[in-house]
C-alpha cells in the first residue's frame, strides 16, 4: 500500500510537469487525494508495526513531524525557486521514496496474519537489531502468534466485534471523539485565516510580511510544535499530553477571538496579541492534537482492526473539515 502511495504522488507530480493548463491541474489534484488520504492511514500502521513498544509513541509521532518539514520545505524553496525547478524538487522525494521501499520488507505483524513466522522472524530480528535467536525476539513472536490465533477470525467480521464488544467500542468511540475534536477546534479555521490575522495586526504594528514570509512563519512554528510533542510524548503519555494540548489551543482561541471583539468595540489591544495567540493554537494542535489522534489508533486497537478503524476515522475527519469550511462563514454571518 505505501508503493501504491508512493507512485501516486509520482504521477501528481508527472502530471504537473507535463502540463499546467486546468485540467491537468484538476486531474492531478484528484490523483493526490490518493495518497494525501491513505499516507494517514498506512502510516501510523506501518511506523507502530516495525517499532518497538517504548518507542511508538516518539515514532507515531514522525509523521506530524515529518509532515511539517516537508511544509516548511515547500514554502521555502516556492519562495526561492521558479515553478518548474520546484515540480521536479516534488517529484524527486517520492521518487526516492519508491526505490527505498521496493527493498523494505513487509512488517512483522502483516507476515504473522500471512503465516510466515519464519521471514517475521528474520524482519523483526533486523529491525531490533538482534540475533534471530534472541530470547526477547523469540517472545515477541510468540507474542504476535497468539493474538493472531486469538483474533483471526476479526477479519471476518470486524464491524461486528468493534460495535459488539464493550472495550472495543469504548475504544472506537474514543477514537472517533479524539478525532473530530481535533478537526473542530479552529486550528484548520486559523491556518485558512492566517492572512487576514497577519492584516488586522499589522494595522497596529509594523509588521509588514509577504504572503510567503506569513506561510513560513507558520510553517516553522507547526515544525517547532511537532518537535517537541515527539520529544516528550513517552515521557507525559497520551492522556497528558492530549489535555494539556487541548487546553492551550482552547486558551489561545480565546485571546484570539477577544482580541477581535475587542477591537470592533473600540477597545485598543497591542497589535502582537492576535499572532501570538494564532502561533500558540497551532503550536499546541502540533505538539499534542494532531500527533496523538494518529498514535491513538495504533496503541488501542488489534493489527485486525486498526486498518478498519483508522479508515473511518479519516473519513470522518475529511467530513468533519468540509462541514467546517462549508459553513463557517455562514455561521460567522449569523453571529
Amino acid at each position: 500500500m505505501t508503493l501504491i502511495t508512493t507512485f501516486s504522488l509520482i504521477l501528481y507530480w508527472q502530471i504537473k510537469l507535463l502540463s499546467l493548463k486546468p485540467w491537468a491541474l484538476i486531474l492531478a489534484r484528484a490523483i493526490a487525494g490518493i495518497p494525501c488520504s491513505a499516507c494517514y492511514i498506512v502510516l501510523p500502521i506501518y511506523l507502530k508495526e516495525i517499532s518497538d513498544i517504548d518507542l511508538r509513541g516518539a515514532l507515531g509521532s514522525l509523521l506530524i513531524l515529518n509532515r511539517n518539514i516537508g511544509y516548511l520545505a515547500s514554502y521555502v524553496f516556492a519562495d526561492l525557486l521558479e515553478v518548474t525547478p520546484m515540480l521536479w524538487m516534488g517529484l524527486l522525494v517520492p521518487t526516492v521514496m519508491f526505490f527505498i521501499f521496493l527493498i523494505m520488507p513487509e512488517t512483522p505483524e502483516f507476515l504473522v496474519k500471512q503465516g510466515k513466522i519464519d521471514e517475521a522472524k528474520t524482519v523483526l530480528a533486523w529491525l531490533r537489531g538482534v540475533s534471530v535467536v534472541d530470547r526477547a525476539l523469540e517472545q515477541e513472536i510468540d507474542g504476535l502468534v497468539k493474538v493472531e490465533k486469538q483474533t483471526k477470525e476479526e477479519a471476518k467480521k470486524v464491524w461486528k466485534i468493534i460495535l459488539k464488544d464493550k472495550p472495543t467500542f469504548k475504544a472506537f468511540i474514543i477514537t472517533l471523539v479524539i478525532k473530530i475534536t481535533q478537526q473542530f477546534d479552529g486550528y484548520l479555521i486559523v491556518l485558512i485565516y492566517a492572512g487576514f490575522v497577519f492584516e488586522k495586526a499589522s494595522e497596529s504594528i509594523s509588521l509588514k510580511l509577504s504572503p510567503n514570509k506569513q506561510v513560513m512563519m507558520i510553517g516553522l512554528v507547526q515544525l517547532l510544535g511537532s518537535i517537541i510533542g515527539t520529544c516528550i510524548v513517552e515521557k507525559t503519555g497520551r492522556k497528558l499530553l492530549l489535555v494539556t494540548t487541548s487546553f492551550a489551543i482552547g486558551v489561545g482561541m480565546l485571546l484570539l477571538s477577544a482580541w477581535f471583539y475587542l477591537t470592533d468595540i473600540g477597545t485598543w489591544l497591542p497589535g502582537w496579541l492576535p499572532v501570538f495567540a494564532m502561533c500558540f493554537c497551532i503550536f499546541a494542535d502540533a505538539a499534542g492534537f494532531q500527533p496523538i489522534s494518529y498514535i491513538i489508533i495504533t496503541d488501542l486497537f488489534t493489527f485486525q482492526l486498526r486498518g478498519t478503524v483508522s479508515s473511518f476515522a479519516n473519513i470522518c475527519a475529511k467530513l468533519s473539515n468540509f462541514v467546517q469550511m462549508k459553513w463557517f462563514n455562514k455561521v460567522c454571518e449569523l453571529i
